[in-house]
């Protein structure tokens, strides 16, 4: 009975902690904890609706229609040469709405979140090809990377917000590896690749 409701959890983190709400949790993060929430209400909500529609709505959307129309299983999508279509409207998505945000004059912090969600969608797409990665684990360590990166920007000390993001990515790999989606290596693989895509993006553009 205890397997059974650790299987359970695991579900349910893989499901919270799914690479595409990271960016949206991001935002949110922001709106509330920072100086941010100063801004007005339907600044932030039109915010908050196009990263919602463009890195979770559509990417969802699309991969549920080539799902439906290839006759693939959700099972199947854990295959390595069949997360190719997948990497690329999710990449296609985030393309566009960076291009939006750029019009809408957002902020440009607040763009580098979607700019590191983006390398990380694409570092991984590339490194599919010869070596199958958690994308799970790689959004995760994105976040703490990305974590890092603006402590030194906006010279603030992270040591607790630390502690609960490294708490999620332990959770959140170890539920990939409960549920046999992937291995101890690709979770790891995935965490490095992510992280460094976190610091690095994050510290350069």
């Amino acid at each position: 009975m205890t397997g059974k409701y650790i299987i359970y959890a695991a579900k349910v983190l893989s499901i919270l902690f799914a690479p595409f709400y990271f960016s949206i949790l991001a935002f949110l993060i922001m709106f509330v904890f920072s100086y941010m929430k100063m801004l007005p209400l339907d600044y932030k909500l039109l915010i908050l609706g196009v990263v919602y529609g463009f890195t979770i709505a559509l990417p969802l959307l699309g991969i549920a229609m080539y799902r439906k129309l290839s006759g693939l299983r959700r099972h199947q999508m854990t295959r390595r040469e069949l997360r190719v279509v997948p990497y690329v409207i999710s990449i296609v998505c985030y393309a566009c709405c960076l291009v939006l945000m750029e019009s809408l004059h957002i902020p440009h912090f607040m763009i580098s979140i979607l700019v590191c969600a983006l390398a990380v969608e694409v570092v991984c797409a590339v490194i599919n090809n010869w070596v199958r990665i958690s994308t799970h684990a790689a959004a995760a360590g994105a976040m703490n990377g990305a974590l890092l990166a603006f402590s030194m920007i906006f010279n603030f000390n992270p040591v607790w917000w630390l502690c609960l993001t490294l708490l999620i990515t332990g959770m959140v790999g170890s539920s990939r590896i409960i549920l046999r989606q992937h291995s101890l290596a690709e979770v790891n693989w995935g965490i490095l690749v992510g992280f460094c895509c976190g610091v690095i993006t994050i510290l350069t553009i």
